[in-house]
């Protein structure tokens, strides 16, 4: 199932994405797309409904983050061995992980905003995955138990606050905008397997990255069973599972970054598309 969220930002309602590609409005089976509806006893029950008879939705609605109430965004660096070479770093003997506040969530076709002395925008396609059910000390093996399905992200960063001013890089990843999720969550049934999923990303037109979760140093179960031995991961939160080479920083022979105007268009291997114009934030 491809579910969706359409509407204006914070008034969005829940859709699905029919076989035939019509936008449908699934507000009479669910309030939204949230914790509660995420479950693999919810999304069973959900998955045996006729679509055909939920109300088509006239023309081409703004479409929000598909998963209502994210309660964590919990991200996985240098999870490409080819991204780690280009930042010069050595491959990681565990997973790295790092935040990314829920408030810099968007739409996929949101604007993303080029804040003052914001000069080092860089961009970052990724796999994510929604947590379907609790997770807490989870095996590798149970891991993939417990994910409702998957999104296409992009982990917009800016480079200079990521990492030359000091501490995490929770500052440089967290900013308004800075995580543009969907279209849709694709359920985990429709996704044979998610470590063969090719991603892509362009630049006014010019494709920068090109990349295939086949390349993770670390597998989703890893991944996964991993962070939940810090932290218990919950219905409705997302894990961004890392990006391969071609950003902006690990462009040779200079870096590339983001400015106003530039427009970017990303896609994931069954996942949709985004398309991202950047937009100056006046000082």
């Amino acid at each position: 199932m491809k579910l969706l969220r359409y509407g204006s930002a914070g008034a969005e309602r829940p859709g699905v994405l029919d076989a035939d590609g019509v936008l449908r409005d699934a507000s009479s089976l669910v309030p939204d797309w949230g914790p509660g509806q995420l479950g693999p006893d919810a999304l069973e029950r959900i998955r045996h409904t006729d679509w055909t008879r939920l109300p088509k939705v006239d023309g081409t609605p703004r479409l929000g983050c598909p998963v209502a109430q994210v309660g964590k965004l919990v991200c996985a660096g240098l999870n490409y061995a080819d991204h780690a070479a280009e930042a010069g770093l050595p491959a990681p003997a565990e997973p790295v992980l790092f935040m990314k506040a829920v408030t810099a969530i968007c739409g996929p076709n949101d604007a993303v905003q080029m804040m003052p002395g914001a000069d080092k925008v860089d961009w970052e396609v990724e796999l994510g995955v929604v947590i379907g059910s609790r997770v807490r000390r989870v095996t590798e093996a149970q891991a993939l138990s417990h994910v409702a399905g998957y999104l296409l992200a992009n982990d917009v960063s800016e480079r200079g606050w990521q990492l030359e001013r000091g501490g995490t890089w929770t500052k440089g990843k967290s900013h308004d905008t800075f995580a543009p999720l969907g279209p849709w969550l694709v359920t985990a049934d429709e996704i044979t397997d998610p470590h063969r999923v090719g991603l892509w990303l362009e630049v006014n037109g010019k494709r920068m990255q090109n990349g295939n979760t086949a390349n993770f140093i670390f597998s989703l179960p890893t991944l996964i069973s991993y962070i939940s031995q810090f932290m218990t991961l919950e219905p409705g939160d997302v894990v961004l599972t890392g990006t391969p080479a071609g950003v902006g920083l690990g462009q040779k022979p200079a870096p590339v970054f983001l400015k106003p105007g530039d427009v970017m268009r990303l896609g994931a291997d069954g996942l949709g598309e985004q398309r991202l114009v950047c937009e100056a934030l006046p000082a």
